[in-house]
C-alpha cells in the first residue's frame, strides 16, 4: 500500500490494482502474484466474459510484423508450454503448426519477402507451393497458388487460457473481484492512487489499464488520451465432424492487406480455419467497425462463410450451428500498447493487442509484472509505448466510421 496512505485502515489497497479481466489482465495479475505482489484484479463482468470469450484461439505467428512484434510472439509462444504445465487448469494448447493460405501471385510475391524477414527474426517458415501445400492439407481448394508453413503456430482455448490465469492468480495470493466496476482513478498530482469501483475505493501504487476495449474510456477517467478503438469480429461454428484439417490456418490476404492498401480494398478481410480438439471449427472473421455493437449480421455470417468455402470446399457440406462477435482493441498501427503512460506515474498500459491478445497474453503478463516490479522488462517497451501515436492517429479515432 501506498507509503503516505498507512493507517488508513478502513480504505482496501495494494500493491497494484489490475482492471480488465480479460486473458491480458489475467495474465498480469497471474505475473504478478508469482512474484509475490499484493496484487488485485477488478473486472465489471466475469473472467472471459468480453473479447477473450468471443474469439478464436490461434497461437499463430505468422501473422506477426518482422521486427519487435515477432519477437515479442516468439517469446510468448516459448512460454506457453509452460504455462500448460503450471496453471491449474487445463488450456488445451497445441503447437499444431499454422499454415498461411497463398491465392494469387501477388499475395505469394508479398509472402515471399515477408517469410524472408520472418527468419531473420527467428521464426521457422516455409514457402510452399500448391502441390506441397495440398499434400499437407488435401481438403484445400484447387485453386489456392501455396501457403507459407510453421511448426511453431498453434492453438488453445482462450476462454480456458483466461479462467486457469485468473484462478493461478488467485491461488498465489491476488485477489479477484468480479462484477465490479472501475468508475475513476484517483491521482494525487501526477500520480495514480488507486480507482474508485462501484464498491469502494482501491488503494494502490500502481494501475495497470488492461481494460481492452474499454481502455480508452479508463484512460478518460485519468485524463489520459488512447486511442484504442473497438473493431468487431463475426465467427462461426460448425457441427463436430472428424478431422477435416490438422493445421491452424489463415488466409495470405490477412497479412498482405497490411502491405498493400490496394490488396485491402479489393477484399483483404482476411480469414481464418481451426478445428478443435472436439471436431467442431472455428471459422472467421470479419472486421468492421461499429462501435461496441455485438451483434452477428447476416451479411457478415455470409461473407465469412463464402470465403472460407472458397478456401475448404468441403465446408459446404458442414452445417453452421452457431454464430458469435467479439470486440477486438484495434491500434492504429496494430501493435499494442505497453508500459508507463508519460506524465502520470504509476498508470500502466497493457491494451490494444486487437486480434493477438491470445497469442501475446504470456510474454506481455510477464513483461508487465517484471516492469513494474524491477522498473525494466527483459524485452523493453518503447517501440509500444503510448507516446508513439502522432495528433493524425487521435484525429482517426474520433472520426473513424463503419468500415470493414
Amino acid at each position: 500500500m501506498n507509503a503516505n496512505l498507512r493507517g488508513r485502515t478502513e480504505m482496501r489497497g495494494a500493491d497494484v490494482v489490475v482492471i480488465g479481466g480479460g486473458v491480458i489482465g489475467t495474465s498480469v495479475a497471474y505475473h504478478l502474484a508469482r512474484r509475490k505482489a499484493n496484487a488485485i484484479l477488478v473486472e465489471k463482468g466475469d473472467l472471459a466474459e468480453g473479447s477473450s470469450g468471443a474469439c478464436d484461439g490461434l497461437v499463430f505467428l505468422q501473422s506477426k510484423k518482422p521486427g519487435i512484434h515477432l519477437k515479442l510472439a516468439l517469446e510468448s509462444r516459448r512460454r506457453f508450454a509452460r504455462l500448460a504445465e503450471d496453471l491449474p487448469l487445463p488450456i488445451a494448447y497445441r503447437p499444431c503448426g499454422g499454415m498461411v493460405i497463398i491465392e494469387d501471385e501477388a499475395q505469394r510475391r508479398v509472402m515471399t519477402t515477408y517469410a524472408r524477414d520472418q527468419r531473420s527474426i527467428g521464426l521457422d517458415v516455409t514457402l510452399l507451393d500448391a502441390v506441397a501445400a495440398r499434400e499437407l492439407e488435401p481438403a484445400l481448394s484447387p485453386s489456392i497458388a501455396g501457403a507459407a508453413y510453421s511448426a511453431m503456430d498453434g492453438q488453445v482455448n482462450p476462454i480456458a487460457l483466461t479462467q486457469a490465469l485468473g484462478l493461478g492468480a488467485r491461488r498465489l495470493g491476488a485477489r479477484i473481484m468480479s462484477r465490479t466496476t472501475a468508475t475513476g482513478i484517483c491521482r494525487r498530482q501526477n500520480r495514480v492512487v488507486g480507482i474508485e469501483t462501484n464498491r469502494g475505493r482501491l488503494y494502490a501504487d500502481t494501475v495497470v489499464n488492461a481494460a481492452g476495449v474499454w481502455a480508452a474510456r479508463i484512460g478518460a477517467m485519468a485524463g489520459v488520451a488512447i486511442p484504442i478503438r473497438p473493431r468487431r469480429g463475426q465467427i462461426l461454428v460448425t457441427r463436430a465432424v472428424a478431422p477435416l484439417i490438422s493445421h491452424c490456418m489463415i488466409s495470405a490476404s490477412y497479412i498482405t492487406a497490411k502491405y498493400n492498401p490496394q490488396l485491402a480494398r479489393a477484399g483483404g478481410e482476411g480469414i481464418s480455419i481451426e478445428q478443435t480438439e472436439t471436431g467442431n471449427l472455428l471459422l472467421g472473421a470479419t472486421r468492421e467497425f461499429v462501435g461496441y455493437d455485438r451483434r452477428t449480421t447476416i451479411e457478415g455470417i455470409r461473407r465469412v462463410a463464402r470465403r472460407t468455402v472458397a478456401l475448404l470446399p468441403a465446408l459446404a457440406r458442414v452445417s453452421v450451428i452457431r454464430s458469435f462477435a467479439g470486440l477486438r482493441p484495434y491500434t492504429p498501427d496494430g501493435l499494442p500498447v505497453l508500459g508507463p503512460v508519460q506524465g502520470l506515474a504509476g498508470f500502466i498500459m497493457a491494451a490494444g493487442h486487437e486480434g493477438d491478445g491470445i497469442a501475446l497474453a504470456p510474454v506481455t503478463g510477464h513483461l508487465v509484472a517484471q516492469l513494474i516490479l524491477d522498473g525494466r522488462s527483459d524485452i523493453p517497451l518503447d517501440d509500444f509505448r503510448l507516446e508513439r501515436f502522432g495528433p493524425d492517429d487521435f484525429e482517426e479515432d474520433k472520426h473513424a466510421g463503419p468500415s470493414h
